[in-house]
């Protein structure tokens, strides 16, 4: 192989991983209040509204019970990643977004912990990998294809103006994303499944400006493209 196609392979190579760390994110810094308005602001928040993160706590222990992996102390929730290493994911009752976690699952075909990351007004899912400790954060739960090779997640959510669907893969512990698009959510939600290793649908029952309208997007891998076209209704 010339040297030339070497460097040209090897370029490609690290344009790919550029790509998928450009979705990596640092934990947060420990949570701590700006000045004291944000104190006094928590403390009338907290007065008539208690954080519902502590009253999910039994819950979510019961889902790491047997997962040494995974641990709680108060508002920080620990996971390990290969090598020894440990993530830190911090609750935040502070500023306009007040977000905490709690552990969903380990997922054993992605390599990755499933955590969800709730907002005061919107819910992400935060993927730890647990080969590198990357944390990636994707719109929904992931939906594994029937051959377990990628995953698709899809979000409707009218107040936060999000109507997306995507397709990944979990490769040596980051994410690459293969595909992503707008599906007809509407005023309702939409239905993610799939149909073959390379075939899925997402059905929007609630579709159109009324929410009246019933709609289909098929979505098929052909020569390593995801094509979409609307599908039988």
């Amino acid at each position: 192989m010339s040297g030339r196609l070497i460097c040209f392979v090897v370029a490609l190579i690290l344009a790919g991983q550029a790509a998928a760390d450009e979705r990596a994110f640092k934990p947060e810094p420990l949570c701590s209040p700006k000045n004291w308005n944000e104190v006094e602001t928590w403390r009338d928040w907290a007065s008539h509204t208690p954080p519902s993160n502590v009253a999910a706590w039994p819950a979510e222990a019961r889902r790491f019970a047997n997962n040494r992996d995974v641990w709680r102390w108060n508002d920080r929730l620990f996971i390990a990643w290969q090598g020894g290493n440990v993530v830190t994911l911090s609750d935040c009752p502070f500023t306009d977004a007040m977000y905490f976690h709690l552990y969903e699952r380990y997922d054993e075909a992605g390599e990755f912990h499933v955590v969800r990351t709730q907002y005061y007004e919107d819910r992400l899912y935060t993927l730890v990998m647990r080969r590198t400790g990357r944390l990636f954060t994707i719109g929904g739960p992931p939906i594994w294809s029937p051959d377990k090779a990628r995953f698709a997640w899809g979000v409707c959510d009218l107040m936060n103006g999000k109507d997306d669907l995507a397709i990944a893969r979990s490769v040596d512990g980051t994410l690459e994303v293969e595909t992503e698009i707008k599906i007809p959510c509407g005023l309702g939600d939409c239905r993610i499944a799939w149909e073959s290793p390379t075939a899925l649908t997402a059905t929007c029952p609630e579709s159109g400006e009324q929410g009246n309208e019933r709609k289909t997007l098929r979505l098929t891998l052909s020569g390593g493209v995801w094509r979409a076209a609307p599908g039988a209704r």
